[in-house]
């Protein structure tokens, strides 16, 4: 389709280093406007029917607890230059508000989730698939700081959720949906050089600038320490 935008997926485990890898391509693109950003974790099913108690013993890192079916009629709504309605998800109770945020179509649209490339319908969307590597320890670390500061979480039930779900999740389904990645980044939004590399393609499809050499082959762009 002419004008089609392009779809980049991030993916990575959590706390890995997703968000700042899409803000940091969308600093380097140089034009927030022309990018729109979708989070897969906004598609979580809503779980107010349960009892607050219930909500909390819900496995949140299987594929099963997102709604991945609506995520992708939306992708495929702004691909055909469509604006579509997000759902806001509240994750300190576990349920989705009766908000919605507008995302409207732009020349490039992001993704990013944990899962995203789990689910092959979502991933052949994708024009550039992206896996954000990052160390165990270090993931923890950013997920409990962020559950803590941002979600209202205690430090026992942050701990609790990884041993019992997050950890198996990740071994499971995150790890090894890496295979489908176009680029892997070890280091996250830290690895300058792997960052520029997604940014000049992007900027390849959209005419700014030549396009990268030696595309089409899977990358793992480790950058200098």
């Amino acid at each position: 389709m002419e004008n089609r935008p392009i779809l980049l997926g991030v993916a990575g485990g959590s706390g890995s280093g997703k968000t700042t890898v899409v803000r940091r391509i969308i600093a380097a693109l140089g034009a927030a406007d022309e990018v729109g950003v979708i989070h897969h974790d906004s598609y979580y099913r809503d779980a107010s029917a349960l009892p607050p108690d219930e909500r909390a013993l819900i496995n949140y890192d299987h594929p099963d607890s997102l709604e991945t079916d609506l995520l992708i009629r939306h992708l495929e709504a702004l691909l055909r230059g469509e604006p579509v309605e997000v759902p806001v998800y509240d994750f300190t109770n576990h349920v989705r508000t009766r908000e919605t945020e507008r995302v409207e179509p732009r020349p490039v649209v992001i993704v990013d989730g944990i899962l995203i490339l789990w689910d092959r319908t979502l991933r052949d969307l994708m024009d550039v698939k992206i896996f954000v590597d990052a160390d165990a320890d270090v993931r923890l670390a950013r997920r409990l700081r962020r559950d803590v500061q941002e979600r209202g979480r205690n430090a026992e039930s942050v701990l609790d959720q990884y041993m019992e779900t997050v950890r198996p999740m990740h071994l499971e389904f995150v790890e090894p949906s890496k295979r489908y990645a176009d680029v892997i980044l070890p280091r996250g939004g830290h690895n300058r050089v792997g960052v520029q590399m997604v940014v000049d393609s992007v900027k390849g499809v959209l005419g700014r600038e030549p396009p990268a050499r030696g595309g089409g082959t899977k990358q793992e762009s480790r950058g200098s320490h």
